[in-house]
């Protein structure tokens, strides 16, 4: 699943790229938990947006919008793709960005926020015409994603700007992490238990009370439109509580915390294009993206296709919101269980452990007949290792820069980059993969707007949780076999990066007179 209660890979990069300004003033200069609390509520908006999006757009489009499952996929690929591109591009742009009065950083958060809140409450309406349908969702849904991006890549380079103080730039990013894991959570219940109140299917229908059977197939018409309406107006309901908390944070980010001018982060002596090639050559982080790239392309199809499985391959309409949720909340409790593996055992073995963890259970959740128990108890088992695909390749990324400093200690900025490209790759494959499941449910019969579907497109269902998603989980494990930085390797790049650190600092302080410059 989409991983949207994880650290933001620009933030992730930009503390990385940090050096330490040991000054008097430096030491001072200590975040209260109150500036802290305000700045990870910042990220809230962020992860609440991207599990809603995540879980319940494809099924939006397909039922409630009632859109062609071609143009359906359409819409996702292409969202998913411009996501892909705007990342590094805003990157680029803040970057480059002048300092005013309110900050460097802050301006793009606030102009960029009650756009971002009127193209996502777009994305939730129908308009009233049938032609252009398409064109309205793609357009509102890519203008959000940039407006986001506007919003989160600036939100994560505020991290360098908060404080100079190494140590209070990452326990604010604790109270970040924290944060986010919660939004995921509250995103999931807020949009399922609003939507899911709301039914578009008419469950129960008087066909004894003598009615002829065109009075009877009038009155089901009726009532399917009435219940469709009501679902529509439950989506709306729900993307205007979302809003509302979007503006809430931003303004409690905006009014809370101070961005500071001064910072250690010294600025990339790289080109893109020279970025690019050091990068893609430097052989752990390739081995890393591709392994990790299929394993997040399993958990995203689970994610993006879960709920219609739920739907109508085992007939749970009325609970998929909370099973959906279940999956939220077992893996925010787990996550504090594989931090201690990894510490423990070592990343790569929590890499096969937690990721392998979710296979038996994605094959019995389409082998056992449907039970709504047993859909709680798999859902469950998933959730956990869901939690592990997501957070073990952002735990592993910054061993592969500091592997990468190791053998080019003169390259400075260049995490960004690792980050960057890597989030590129991922949200480009997660569209493609969204997009083509989707038009594969075309393929199989899939009837808009229907209350139940072809047995083909159950069919489809179960292959598109289950099957695919194990094979590219196995594909992804054994490309992570040769992954060559293990914990004796991380340990001494560790050592050895202290060591280059160190010499950095005191060059600096003895080529400056003033320590509190």
């Amino acid at each position: 699943m989409k991983p949207h209660y994880l650290q933001h890979p620009i933030a992730r990069a930009i503390g990385c790229a940090g050096v330490l300004m040991i000054s008097p003033k430096a030491q001072r200069n200590r975040l209260s938990v109150c500036s802290k609390l305000c700045y990870a509520i910042g990220g809230a908006p962020y992860q609440i947006t991207g599990s809603i999006l995540g879980f319940f757009l494809q099924i939006y489009l397909l039922d409630v919008a009632q859109l062609d499952p071609f143009y359906a996929s359409i819409i996702l690929f292409v969202g998913r793709a411009w996501d892909a591109v705007t990342d590094p591009t805003v990157g680029f742009l803040v970057s480059r960005s002048k300092w005013t009065s309110i900050g460097r950083m802050m301006p793009w958060i606030v102009f960029s926020t009650p756009f971002a809140v009127l193209t996502y409450f777009l994305i939730w309406y129908v308009p009233p015409f049938e032609q252009g349908k398409v064109i309205w969702y793609l357009i509102f849904y890519c203008l959000f994603q940039s407006m986001q991006t506007c919003f989160h890549v600036p939100y994560s380079a505020l991290t360098m700007f908060i404080s100079s103080n190494q140590k209070e730039r990452d326990s604010a990013t604790a109270y970040r992490m924290m944060v986010e894991v919660l939004g995921t959570v509250l995103g999931t219940a807020i949009q399922g238990q609003i939507v899911g109140g709301a039914s578009d299917c008419p469950t129960e229908l008087n066909v004894t009370d003598g009615r002829n059977s065109s009075n009877l197939s009038a009155a089901k018409n009726n009532l399917s439109t009435v219940l469709l309406d009501n679902t529509k107006q439950s989506y709306l309901v729900a993307s205007g509580v979302v809003s509302i908390i979007y503006v809430l944070c931003a303004v409690i980010l905006f009014l809370g915390v101070k961005e500071k001018k001064e910072s250690g982060f010294k600025k990339s002596n790289l080109t893109f294009r020279q970025g690019l090639w050091m990068v893609m050559s430097h052989g752990p982080y390739v081995k890393l993206v591709i392994g990790f790239l299929f394993t997040s392309l399993a958990f995203m199809l689970l994610e993006g296709n879960f709920a219609l499985f739920l739907t109508y391959a085992l007939g749970h309409r009325k609970d998929f919101q909370n099973i959906l949720l279940v999956i939220m909340v077992a893996g925010t409790l787990s996550i504090p269980g594989w931090q201690w593996f990894l510490i423990r055992f070592g990343k790569k073995t929590a890499v096969y452990f937690g990721i392998s963890w979710a296979v038996p259970f994605m094959i019995l959740i389409v082998c056992i007949p449907s039970n709504l128990i047993v859909s709680y108890l798999m859902s469950v088992g998933a959730g956990v290792s869901v939690a592990a695909a997501f957070l073990l390749p952002w735990s592993m990324l910054p061993d592969v820069v500091d592997d990468f400093k190791v053998k080019n200690p003169d390259v400075h900025g260049h995490e960004a980059l690792f980050y960057s490209f890597y989030v590129f790759f991922i949200k480009f494959a997660s569209g493609l993969s969204l997009g083509i499941s989707t038009l594969s449910l075309k393929f199989a019969g899939y009837i808009t707007g229907s209350c139940s579907q072809p047995e083909t497109v159950s069919l489809t269902l179960k292959v598109l949780v289950s099957p695919v998603p194990v094979c590219l989980i196995a594909v992804g494990l054994l490309i992570l076999r040769t992954y060559p930085i293990d914990e004796e390797r991380r340990q001494g790049n560790q050592k050895l990066l202290q060591k280059i650190l160190d010499s950095e600092a005191d060059s600096e302080s003895e080529s400056s007179p003033l320590s509190n410059v």
